[in-house]
């Protein structure tokens, strides 16, 4: 049996971010963010994914994060 939702809580609602961090050595020190990606979090209690934006199709993530 397949269940769909949240992991943590089950609710059925979420919605995506993008963000963009720093990487380690140079990129860190130089405050280069070259690394992206999208957030999927559940608009009931705020658990939250990463996806590597490079890798993953906008509509496909949040199928993923539901299971």
């Amino acid at each position: 049996m397949s269940e769909k939702g949240c992991m943590k809580c089950g609710h059925t609602e979420a919605k995506t971010k993008e963000i963009a961090t720093s990487g380690t050595g140079f990129s860190k020190l130089l405050d280069v963010q070259h690394n992206h990606f999208t957030v999927v979090y559940c608009t009931n209690c705020g658990y939250s994914e990463l996806y590597n934006k490079q890798s993953s199709k906008a509509g496909n993530i949040v199928d993923l994060f539901f299971g």
